[in-house]
């Protein structure tokens, strides 16, 4: 697919323009209306695909939770291996779309991997995740940045409480997500691993605060959060945070996502994926 009409879709995902207008220019792109109806199947998620690990896996303990936080009630979904015992635990942190399917398979396959894992809801505060993306977009730009941070390290206090906690935690975060997860590195310092993917990075007067070790996941053609890394690589040096990053040519933002149509980045999400299980078996055990 054109170049053009991905960076397009990406900058009207991340806000910057609203759908009338995406539309208009990805029909001016495509060459008519149709043809620009035509491929937006092929840039929109599909959740019919999200299910790498199925809802119903008998092997798997899920349900719906909540926890408390400085400002109220976060929802979330757990899921654990129905084995007892003793186990590591990892915040899951959604796209800008909410914890939507995608999310929740993600936090089943950290659950058959051995970790107690919750995705989190951060629209709970507005009621919720809704099934419209458009809508769900909107809801983000009202999201309060410092509360939505408390509220992780509410979550990540709230795993490490549990009577089935080992004593490790850790966080994985996809776009807004990861960069959710590098504003938490800085807030939690109980954080022992964390991983964002193609996530905005903190302001690097907060990277000293940093205790947890770090895997970062770059998209090849991801200019706008890309142009963060030499900032953020200088202050992880400087402050002597455990770090180690990967860029993966070819690929787009949203690489990792199997529902993302064009965007995902088989080789890649595969090679991303194999990397981080073992980032968390080396930090969390």
């Amino acid at each position: 697919m054109d170049q053009r009409i991905i960076n397009l879709y990406d900058h009207f995902t991340h806000g910057g323009m609203n759908r009338r207008d995406f539309l208009d220019r990805l029909a001016g792109l495509a060459g008519s209306a149709a043809a620009g109806a035509a491929l937006l199947p092929l840039l929109q998620n599909n959740y019919a695909q999200a299910a790498i690990v199925a809802a119903d896996d008998a092997r798997l303990e899920a349900e719906r939770v909540s926890y408390d936080s400085p400002k109220g009630k976060i929802n979330g979904y757990l899921v654990r291996a129905k084995a007892k015992g003793k186990r590591p635990a990892i915040v899951v942190i959604h796209e800008n779309r909410g914890l939507n399917p995608h999310a929740e398979d993600v936090a089943r396959r950290l659950a058959l991997a051995g970790y107690t894992a919750v995705g989190v809801d951060m629209l709970s505060p507005q009621g919720g995740t809704p099934t419209d993306e458009d809508k769900a977009r909107d809801m983000f730009t009202r999201v309060d940045r410092n509360v939505a941070v408390a509220d992780l390290v509410a979550v990540a206090d709230w795993l490490l409480a549990r009577p089935d906690a080992n004593g490790k935690v850790g966080a994985v975060g996809f776009c807004w997500g990861g960069g959710m997860v590098n504003a938490l590195a800085t807030a939690a310092p109980k954080l022992n691993a964390a991983v964002p993917f193609y996530g905005n990075v903190p302001a690097s007067a907060d990277v000293p605060k940093i205790k947890a070790k770090m895997l970062m996941h770059y998209a090849g053609n991801d200019p706008r959060i890309n142009a963060g890394i030499p900032d953020f690589e200088a202050a992880l040096k400087t402050a002597g945070v455990d770090y180690r990053y990967y860029v993966y040519d070819g690929a787009e933002h949203a690489f990792n996502n199997d529902t993302a149509g064009v965007r995902y980045n088989e080789a890649a999400a595969k090679l991303a994926w194999g990397r981080t299980l073992e980032f968390f078996k080396a930090t969390l055990g």
